[in-house]
């Protein structure tokens, strides 16, 4: 068996499948672009294929990964072009190469987002935000498996950085936990409550632009 990693991106409309759904959309296209899988044994037989870090439901991503066991020895040159024939509108192979790195290497997501208000930016929201993100202490409700519980996801961001852009939107920049815990742009969003509620946004957007290991390189 051969294992080929993908570079991906997921934006637009594709950014709400959900994963369950983009994995079966995957394995697809890899069958319709003539791609021999490698499938499990047993009763009820699945093709090895393992994502990095799914996208949330709503949230884009330029730099996702996914591991697909491949039937025979294949080189991944002109897969990328083949595969990206049979996916939908929104979901792109960038590159098809061979990776030996595990994904639990990976420690931290660049994110970038953009947070919109109706009425217009409350006051001094760029000193506020950013204030926020630079307490020692950022306590949320986190989902987990168990259930919900009280988390300080300060020690698991990295950097922050906020900008204003127009009178209704602010741009905001993160460093954040890719994994145990991981910290998305729905925590980062948990933690304006309290004094900071009035700075909660009526919609945000946000993508996932890179992945790093714990020495902050980039992930392939």
């Amino acid at each position: 068996m051969s294992k080929i990693r993908l570079l991906y991106s997921k934006t637009g409309k594709a950014k709400f499948i959900s994963h369950l759904d983009f994995m079966a959309t995957m394995r697809r296209a890899l069958l319709r672009a003539g791609i021999e899988l490698k499938y499990s044994q047993g009763f009820n037989p699945h093709p090895y294929m393992s994502v990095a870090l799914p996208l949330p439901v709503g949230f884009s991503g330029v730099c996702e990964l996914i591991d697909v066991g491949i039937e025979a020895d294949a080189a991944p040159n002109g897969l990328a072009d083949l595969v990206n024939r049979c996916l939908p509108e929104g979901i792109e192979i960038i590159e098809a190469y061979v990776s030996e790195r595990k994904f639990n290497c990976i420690a931290w997501v660049a994110v970038k987002g953009l947070l919109y208000y109706d009425s217009g930016t409350p006051p001094n929201t760029v000193g506020q935000l950013t204030k926020l993100f630079a307490n020692k202490s950022i306590v949320i409700s986190k989902k987990t498996k168990r259930g919900v519980s009280d988390i300080d996801i300060a020690p698991f961001i990295k950097e922050v950085y906020i900008d204003n852009d127009w009178d209704t939107k602010i741009s905001m920049k993160a460093k954040v936990s890719a994994q145990d815990p991981s910290i998305t742009p729905e925590n980062l969003m948990g933690a304006l409550g309290g004094s900071y509620e009035t700075l909660i946004p009526d919609f945000y957007d946000f993508t996932r632009t890179a992945i790093f290991d714990k020495d902050m390189y980039l992930f392939r």
